[in-house]
């Protein structure tokens, strides 16, 4: 039997969290599986592709889907990424009353450079639940 253990964070843990300013504002930070990650600094080409992104996807979507972008998305119990892009339903509250959840999304883009192994073994899983 291990003595250490991993705390693992539950979504209402870590937006407590947040309340109580643990978190600074230019902390760059997500909850992947009950996990607080830091996120790292964005290079040049992701940066570029993200440019690319914001210029073309409002033409695509129109009025037909909201659009955000390194915004939250809420999984419960333990998720809260904060994808490159998601393209969500539209709402009339537009989220006002809460983070878009799984049933709301329509299409989520992470854009990967160095990062790609995390997004695509531990990121993305929750996401698809």
């Amino acid at each position: 039997m291990s003595i250490a253990q991993t705390k693992r964070f539950t979504l209402d843990e870590y937006h407590r969290l947040t309340e109580l300013g643990f978190f600074h504002e230019d902390n760059h930070i997500e909850l992947i599986n009950g996990e607080i990650i830091e996120i790292a600094a964005k290079g040049t080409a992701h940066e570029t592709c993200l440019r690319n992104l914001l210029r073309e996807l409002p033409k695509i979507i129109g009025d037909r889907a909201t659009l955000q972008s390194q915004a939250p998305i809420a999984l419960p119990p333990n998720s809260e990424p904060e994808p490159d892009f998601a393209i969500l339903q539209n709402r009339d509250d537009n989220y006002l009353s809460g983070h878009p959840q799984a049933a709301d999304m329509l299409l989520v883009m992470e854009v990967s450079d160095s990062s790609l192994d995390y997004d695509q073994d531990v990121k993305i899983p929750p996401m698809l639940k």
